[in-house]
């Protein structure tokens, strides 16, 4: 059965709070939609932003200082590989509704999905799949003989009005690890005491992580990365060149692209411990400036029985660049620090944000809802939308 429920690309412009609500605006854009809504705290619709004629919005969309606006368009016309949160294509679109650049990255070995981050620098991260082939997954030690989507990391400078470089890339197939195959790839023969790499063996799929969340830490130079199937966050290491994100070696924590932090589902690196995640989009650091700045969070789509959406938030065992644990064990902390429990369910989708008065917007987006509360959990405002068929 098909439903139809809408996307919501939430974004804060102001910084000075009064009384309870933190005063800013929200844009959001209604997946498969060509419009986006920049709308004030009582739901008044400030300014429309019109994209008809260039593709309806995708997954994510992120609205900058100052008003431009990045979004991801469903290029599912011109799309080999398709799936929940395939983009393919992505724009830059100033706040007068100027198109500024428009990049197409597609084909039947790779496509942009989900999520992207703007970069202070004027780039862009973004998440593409990078198709493996049978063959491939063999000889990197995989126990089944199939296809894979694996993942990449790219981020892009724009060139132009329709072209990029890549300039920077993290690719996951470069940080494997299994224990099944000793003449194979990858091989080590325990992988609790390896978390810094993905077990080619766990879950194994073709669509295998389903990453649908990134986010920059610019005081770190770290990249956030949430997983789908594998219900975990990971942190990589961004001040790496390409060629050490290929490797265990180099970068401000030394280790080159493998894994810095892991969190979510220890089950994923046999290690001892409790899944905590089930489902999650949207892994970030809490902004400098705000109450648990430097904290990981993220939507838990099935964090509370019902099933009901959390938002999940963690303190980091952070030791400098690195992360602390303690070998053959899982990364700490065993559970959540902090859950606000939302008032329904995104099944496949959804996203948060945190404020310096202590706030919180979330968004349901399956359920096309918006709300803010303050620190007590108390609801502030809320906005309802209709919308087209989710993307997850």
């Amino acid at each position: 059965m098909k439903f139809t429920f809408s996307f919501l690309a939430v974004l804060f412009l102001t910084f000075t709070s009064f009384a309870q609500q933190w005063n800013g605006l929200t844009y959001y854009g209604n997946s498969g939609s060509t419009n986006g809504y920049l709308i004030d705290t009582n739901g008044t619709t400030v300014k429309t932003f019109t994209y008809a004629g260039f593709g309806s919005n995708g997954y994510s969309t992120h609205m900058m200082p100052g008003g431009d606006v990045w979004r991801t368009v469903s290029n599912s016309s011109g799309n080999i590989l398709t799936g929940g949160g395939m983009t393919g294509r992505i724009q830059k679109w100033s706040y007068n509704s100027v198109l500024l650049w428009d990049y197409t990255y597609s084909s039947a070995t790779y496509c942009l999905h989900h999520d992207h981050c703007p970069l202070p620098n004027g780039n862009v991260l973004v998440i593409s799949y990078d198709v493996k082939t049978a063959a491939d997954a063999t000889n990197a030690g995989s126990s089944s003989s199939i296809i894979i989507w694996s993942e990449k990391i790219m981020e892009l400078k724009p060139v132009g009005t329709n072209s990029a470089i890549v300039v920077w890339q993290w690719n996951v197939w470069d940080h494997l690890v299994q224990n099944v195959n000793s003449s194979a790839a990858n091989y080590q023969t325990s992988i609790v005491n390896n978390p810094q790499r993905l077990n080619i063996n766990y879950q194994t799929a073709k669509d295998w992580l389903h990453m649908n969340g990134i986010d920059y830490n610019p005081m770190l130079d770290q990249i956030a990365l949430s997983t789908h199937n594998l219900n975990e966050w990971y942190i990589i290491d961004h001040s790496t060149t390409t060629s050490e994100a290929a490797t265990s070696t180099g970068g401000n924590a030394g280790k080159g692209g493998d894994i810095l932090y892991r969190w979510g589902n220890p089950l994923a690196y046999q290690a001892t411990g409790t899944k905590i995640l089930d489902v999650t989009h949207d892994a970030h650091w809490i902004p400098e400036g705000c109450p648990n700045a430097g904290f990981l969070t993220g939507i838990n789509n099935k964090g509370a029985t019902g099933p009901k959406t959390t938002v999940d938030n963690i303190s980091v065992p952070r030791a400098d660049y690195n992360y602390t644990i303690t070998t053959g064990n899982a990364f700490t902390p065993a559970s959540y620090n902090n859950r606000h429990t939302s008032t329904g369910y995104t099944s496949n989708m959804g996203s948060c944000d945190q404020f310096p008065n202590g706030n919180q917007m979330i968004c349901l987006a399956t359920v096309g809802s918006i709300y803010e509360i303050n620190s007590a959990g108390t609801i502030l405002w809320t906005k309802s939308t209709l919308g087209s068929t989710p993307q997850s």
